[in-house]
C-alpha cells in the first residue's frame, strides 16, 4: 500500500509554521510497511483542496490530512472530504461530550461553533483527541482510505501513535505485531553511520532499518513485525547485536530519551555531584541541567567564566596558562574543569572553552571547542572539537558533547574497576 500526505493550512504556505507533520507520519509509515511518495501542503481554500484530493487519489490508495479541523470558517478539510466522497457529516456524542468537559472543567464558555469540532464523517472509524478537542477519523470508499488528523502535532502525535497505527494496521490487512525501537547514537555523523551498516540497510526486509539525523544525533529506527510480539522483540535483539558490533560505542540510549536525560540518571544513580566552568557556552549547560528533574540533588553550583579575569579570579587558572597558552587552550580547559570541582567540592567538573564565533579568537578559527572534564579519581581528561555552524549551533552541539563525554568517562571508570 502506498499512501499521500496532505497537510492543510495557509499557515503553512506563508512560512508561519513548518510541516513537522509530515515528517513524523512518513516515519510512522514507513514502520508499518506504507510508502510515501507525495507530500502536498495546500492552503485554507475548498477548490484547491478538492484539485489536491484528485491528485493524491490517482498516485495513492490512502491518503492523509492533517489539519483543517478546527471551528472556525477555514477549517475545512472534513467539508471538503465530505462533499468530494458523498458522505454526510454527523455528530459524534462521545467527542461533543469530550469537547463539553473541556469547557467545564477549564470553566471556560463554550461557543456553538465548537460542536463544529465533533462532526465526524459519516461511518468513519473515530481516532480520538486525548490531548485536544477534534477527532480524528478514517473511512474507505471504493479504493481509497482517507485518514483525517489534527494539525497541533501535541494533538496529532499522541493520536497516530495511540489509534492511528493500529487502524492502519488493520487496513494493510496484516495481522502482525508490529514492534520498534529507536537507537541514539552521538559522537558520529549519519553518513559515517550508514557507511558502517550499509550492507544491513540494503539487505533489510524484517526488520526494517530507518536511519535519522537531527539535531547532532543520528537515531536508527528498528522495526519487526511477526504475529507472536515475543518474536518480534527478539528479532529486533538480534539485529541490534549485529549493529551493536559495529558502532555500539556511539550508542547511548533508546526511544525518547537524551543526552541530558541519560546524564541525569547516571549521575543520580551514582549520587555523584557535578559543577561547570563556561566561557564558550555562557551557562548554556548549566541552564539545561537546572531545567531537569532531580538537578538540586547532583548540582552544587557552577561559573559563567566569560572574562579572563572571571578566569583567573574565581577560578584561579594561572596567568602564565592564558599568556603562554590562551584561554581557548588545552591547558585553560583542564585548570577550568579541576578548579571548578575543587572549588564547589564535586565529584565531577567541567568546562567550556572555545571559538563560537563569527570571528577567529587567539589565532583560532571558529568551532575550536575544548571541554575539560575532571572526574575524581581519575586523570583530567580534555577533549578537542572542531564543530562546523553558526555561533548557537557551536554553543548547543557543544552542550551535547559535554554530555557524551561525561558519560563516556562515567563508563570507563566503571571499566576500569
Amino acid at each position: 500500500m502506498n499512501a499521500e500526505i496532505i497537510a492543510v493550512g495557509s499557515e503553512l504556505l506563508l512560512g508561519q509554521i513548518v510541516n513537522t507533520n509530515a515528517r513524523f507520519i512518513s516515519r510512522q509509515l514507513a514502520a508499518l510497511g506504507i510508502d510515501v511518495y507525495f507530500h502536498t501542503v495546500v492552503g485554507d481554500n475548498p477548490d484547491r483542496l478538492k484539485s489536491a484530493i484528485e491528485a493524491a487519489e490517482k498516485r495513492a490508495a490512502m491518503i492523509i490530512f492533517t489539519g483543517g479541523l478546527g471551528p472556525t470558517k477555514d477549517d475545512l478539510t472534513k467539508e471538503t472530504i465530505a462533499r468530494h466522497i458523498g458522505k454526510e457529516l454527523v455528530m459524534d456524542a462521545a467527542a461533543l461530550e469530550s469537547i463539553e468537559l473541556y469547557f467545564k472543567r477549564t470553566n471556560r464558555v463554550m461557543t456553538e461553533n465548537n460542536r463544529k469540532q465533533a462532526l465526524v464523517l459519516e461511518g468513519s472509524h473515530i481516532l480520538p483527541n486525548d490531548h485536544g478537542m477534534a477527532p480524528g477519523m478514517v473511512v474507505e470508499t471504493g479504493s481509497h482510505t482517507y485518514m483525517l488528523l489534527p494539525g497541533p502535532p501535541k494533538e496529532m502525535e499522541p493520536m497516530f501513535l495511540q489509534y492511528g497505527c493500529q487502524a492502519l494496521s488493520s487496513k494493510n490487512g496484516s495481522n502482525d505485531k508490529i514492534v520498534s525501537r529507536v537507537l541514539r547514537f552521538f559522537g558520529i555523523g549519519e553518513a559515517a553511520l550508514e557507511t558502517e551498516i550499509i550492507d544491513l540497510i540494503d539487505a533489510q526486509s524484517n526488520p526494517t532499518i530507518a536511519p535519522l539525523a537531527g539535531d547532532g544525533e543520528v537515531t536508527l529506527r528498528l522495526t519487526a513485525k511477526h504475529v507472536d510480539e515475543t518474536t518480534a522483540e527478539s528479532m529486533l535483539d538480534e539485529l541490534e547485536s549485529v549493529i551493536r558490533q559495529r558502532v555500539g560505542q556511539f550508542l547511548y540510549g533508546y526511544d525518547n530519551t537524551s543526552l541530558l536525560h541519560e546524564l541525569m540518571e547516571a549521575l543520580l544513580n551514582k549520587k555523584l555531584t557535578i559543577t561547570a566552568a563556561e566561557s564558550l557556552t555562557g551557562g548554556l549547560f548549566q541552564q539545561a541541567l537546572t531545567s531537569a528533574a532531580g538537578a538540586s540533588s547532583v548540582f552544587k553550583g557552577g561559573v559563567v567564566c566569560y572574562s579572563n579575569e572571571v578566569k583567573q579570579q574565581v577560578l584561579g587558572v594561572k596567568p602564565d596558562t592564558l599568556e603562554i597558552y590562551g584561554a581557548v587552550s588545552e591547558e585553560c580547559a583542564k585548570e577550568l574543569a579541576e578548579n571548578a570541582a575543587r572549588l564547589v567540592n564535586s565529584d565531577i567538573g567541567i568546562s567550556f572553552t572555545g571559538v563560537a564565533g563569527p570571528d577567529e579568537l587567539e589565532g583560532k578559527p571558529v568551532g575550536t571547542v575544548y571541554i575539560g572534564i575532571a572526574l575524581k579519581g581519575r586523570p583530567t581528561v580534555v577533549e578537542k572539537l572542531l564543530l562546523g555552524g553558526t555561533r548557537e549551533v557551536n554553543r548547543n552541539r557543544a552542550v551535547k558533547y559535554g554530555c557524551y563525554f561525561i558519560l563516556r568517562n562515567l563508563e570507563e571508570s566503571q571499566n576500569a574497576k
